[in-house]
């Protein structure tokens, strides 16, 4: 089975190398969490509810996963990619996201995506019980295809969503050549 007929394309082969260490990213695909994320935050819940149980009305742990996602520290907006035979479509959710605070970089054949949801002014009076509204900084890093035309890319930003349009260009056909065999006497 030819792998590249399923997944031509390794759009996030360099999202973990650029990642900083400065902008806390989810290095993994929409719906997955790292096994060790997963578990500290499914035995904090377990906690929480039992103490719950009990009547605690004190607010979450301020350093579980739940609340570092809350604050924005695993913020990574989920992108659909699609092709066609003259463009590729990059769809990238950004709910609540201004459209000045959203940020396309493109150097070589790598585009960056960064952004910020930034936190509305909430009444300080209020005590809160959860908290599941993400804020923060969010970073994408896509590796182009070569044949992208990266002179003529457009992005256009709508209701929360970014759509990035990738016209594709020809590339050159590589050329055959017919090689003689000589015969050794």
């Amino acid at each position: 089975m030819d792998i590249k007929k399923i997944a031509p394309w390794n759009w996030f082969k360099d999202e973990e190398s650029t990642h900083s260490g400065n902008l806390p990213i989810n290095r993994t695909e929409p719906g997955y969490q790292a096994p060790m994320a997963q578990l500290h935050e499914e035995v904090e819940r377990l906690f929480d509810r039992l103490l719950d149980s009990f009547g605690r009305h004190n607010p979450p742990n301020p350093d579980t996963p739940s609340t570092l996602a809350g604050r924005g520290m695993l913020l990574r907006p989920n992108v659909d990619i699609a092709t066609t035979a003259d463009a590729y479509s990059i769809t990238v959710e950004a709910p609540g996201v201004d459209e000045e605070n959203i940020h396309l970089e493109l150097v070589d054949n790598t585009l960056t995506i960064r952004g910020e949801k930034k936190l509305q002014a909430e009444s300080r009076e209020a005590e809160f019980y959860r908290i599941e509204r993400r804020y923060g900084a969010f970073q994408r890093v896509l590796s182009l295809p070569e044949d992208t035309d990266c002179d003529n890319i457009d992005a256009q930003f709508s209701n929360g969503v970014l759509t990035i349009t990738l016209p594709r260009k020809a590339l050159p056909k590589s050329r055959g050549k017919v090689i003689d065999i000589r015969r050794v006497a």
